[in-house]
Order: C-alpha cells, then structure tokens, then sequence
C-alpha cells in the first residue's frame, strides 16, 4: 500500500460502511463482497479482480484495531492538505514522504505514523531506526467452502489466493536483477534527519530516500521498486477432521512478506461447511431424523439407516414414544485429539397423507378398540385444575 493509499483512499467506502461502523459490521461486510468479487467466481473479469484487490486492501487496514485507529488520525491530520496541526508546515516534501513510498506501505507496518510522529517532536527514543528495524508482514484472511463430508473426515483443498508476497524477480529486494539498492548519503540509512529550529530539536523522513534509509537508483520492472506484488498463488491446505464451520485454519509464514528481512504474517483460512441432505451435527456428534409408522413404534421394529462410513442396524423396542432419540456408538466424527463422537437417530411418526379405504377402515377399527385411553389425561387434568 503506498502512502497515499493510506491517507487518501477512503477505505471504509470500499467497504460500504461509514467510519463508526464496528468490527462485525466490517467483517460481514468484506465477506460479503470477497465471495461476490473473488476471482475464482468472476474467471476472465479484471474489474470484478480489481474490485477484490482494493477490498482486501481495505479490510487489511479497517479489520486491525491499531490500523485503524492510526488510519482514522491520519486522515484528520493530512485531510485538510497535508500540514501538521499548530502550524507546523511539512518542510516543502509531499506527504506521502512521511510513510516512505518505496517501502510499499507506512515505515513499520501499522505502527509507522504513530513511530514517525514520535520521533518528530523527539518523544520516542531510537526513534530514528524504526525506518530500517525488521517489520513482520501482515496477517491474511481468506475463505474456503468445503463439504459437509470433508468437514466431517478432513480434505486436501486447493486453493488460489491473490494477495501481496514478495516479488519473484527481485525477491523482494526492489531493485533490477544484478543491481543493489544503495544507503541514503543524506540521512545515513536512519530513514531520517535531525534539523534545529529556535529552542525545538525534530527529526522529519530524509526526502532523499522518502523515510526508507535506502535508495534504489534502478528500480526493479515488476514491482516498479517497492518489492512487493499482487500476486495469485495457489496453495494446498489439509483441513482436519472435524473441523467446525466458521473455524480458522492458521497457515504460518504465508500472509504478506515482512519488511527488512522480518518474518512474513500468517494466512487464516476461514472454513464454510456446506449442509449435508441427510446428516446435522452436534459437537461430536452426528445427528439424523429417521420417519417410522406408528405400528413399529406400537410393535417395535429393527431399522437399517444410514452413516457416512455405511450403514448400522438398531432395533426399536415395542412401545417407543414418537421422538426417541437412538445412539449408535462412534459412528460420529472422529477428531485428531482421538474423540469420536456418536450417531444420533430421531425417530418420528410418518403421518400418510392418503390413505385407502382398508387402511382407514383398520385405523377406525384401531380408534374403536383404543377409546378408553386418553393420551391427553394429564394435560386435560391441568386444564380442569386451573379453570376452577
């Protein structure tokens, strides 16, 4: 992100909520818009492409309470032109000076306004090697759909992913092939110089090298000197058995590459379950509703039903009550810590819609012989006690 993006870039537009929106509301919302503009559901579109791009973008900043906040102050500092509040004028160097654009976004990640604003006015100290200190990249966060089976046993899922990594023609390093960046002469490599004004002392970002400390005289032609790319990759990710939906996956090492030789942030998988025709889930558990007749509930019967590994037989004593909950031991998930959960069978009376003249001839026959017995006896008995 350059360092217009950050101050210029109305991220919360992007998004379609307005400043005070809360976390949920800019999470619902960038999930909404990810599945709509992903480009594996928009294949040859590079608007919808691009669209998905800035929406990551603005996500990155808005999903992280410390960006945002920073973010948030930046835009109310620089909104009205670029100059500090109180007077103090920016020394004749474009604002965007103040992150550094040949770093690809604000020196230090998220803390680098609050770091250069510090060392201005001398309240932080070392403030001057914040400019080349190792950054870690940032975390990702994408989504993957899976099926209710896969969820159930664990999968291998493919899975392409566009998002900023280091660029493979300069590895990152921002300059040509076969050239190297050099150190700033002006300010050392501190990525800042010290200059007095009456009783004040303050440090402001070198405009030689933009706050970076480095200068590259030829700038690499795939990232245009900034080491960073958007870029598609495609990664495979074991999802484990049992995993729930909404469950992340954390994939270390593989979110946005680190500044300075720093380590690169995480990818988190955020995981769908798709809903099985047959099967629920209950922790551990899988749960199914099986239809009976009401002659092998009043009778009992043996039922064969099925499980995700096949099928199992279990008998219904005489006389089951309509909503009997049966369990068939460790025919549910199997999680990695060795749990393994059971299979919940419900059954319900099946109520024909149709029935023949024989049938219902049996049916009044069976309503005959049964009239003396009340099944309502005892919820009639409340109502007789509470309406005297």
């Amino acid at each position: 992100m350059s360092a217009r993006d950050w101050i210029e870039k109305d991220f919360y537009r992007e998004l379609g909520v307005t400043s005070d929106a809360s976390a949920d509301d800019i999470k619902k919302s960038y999930r909404k818009l990810a599945r709509e503009l992903h480009p594996d559901a928009n294949p040859g579109d590079a608007k919808a492409e691009t669209r998905f791009k800035a929406v990551s973008e603005a996500y990155g900043v808005l999903s992280d309470t410390s960006k945002r906040k920073q973010y948030d102050e930046a835009r109310r500092l620089f909104s009205g032109g670029g100059g500090f509040p109180g007077g103090f004028g920016t020394g004749g160097f474009d604002v965007g000076d103040l992150f550094g654009r040949q770093g690809g976004q604000p020196p230090g990640g998220a803390g680098g306004l609050g770091d250069l604003l510090g060392g201005l006015f001398n309240r932080r100290a070392g403030a001057s090697a914040s400019a080349t200190r190792p950054r870690r990249g940032e975390d990702v966060e994408t989504d993957v759909r899976i099926d209710f089976t896969e969820a159930v046993k664990g999968a291998t899922v493919p899975m392409r992913l566009s998002s900023p990594a280091a660029c493979g023609t300069c590895s990152g390093s921002g300059a040509r092939p076969g050239t190297t960046a050099r150190t700033c002469a002006n300010c050392g490599g501190a990525g800042l110089v010290t200059r007095s004004q009456g009783a004040f002392a303050f440090s402001e970002p070198c405009t030689d090298c933009r706050g970076t400390g480095r200068i590259v005289d030829d700038p690499c032609p795939e990232c245009g000197g900034d080491g960073v790319s958007t870029k598609s990759r495609t990664l495979t990710i074991r999802i484990p058995s049992g995993v729930d939906d909404g469950q992340r996956i954390r994939l270390a090492g593989q979110g946005e590459p680190g500044r300075n030789n720093g380590p690169n942030g995480d990818l988190f998988v955020r995981v769908h379950v798709n809903p099985h025709p047959l099967f629920g889930r209950s922790g551990n558990d899988l749960t199914l509703n099986v239809p009976v007749t009401f002659p092998e509930l009043a009778l009992g019967t043996t039922l064969t039903v099925p499980t995700l590994e096949g099928k199992v037989t279990l008998k219904v004593p005489a006389g089951t009550a309509s909503g009997r909950v049966l369990r068939a031991k460790a025919k549910g998930i199997a999680k990695r810590d060795g749990q393994v959960g059971d299979l919940l069978i419900t059954l319900t009376v099946a109520v024909p819609n149709n029935m023949d003249a024989a049938a219902r001839e049996a049916l009044e026959n069976y309503a005959s012989a049964t009239a003396e017995h009340d099944p309502r006896a005892e919820l009639n008995a409340l109502l007789e006690k509470r309406s005297v």
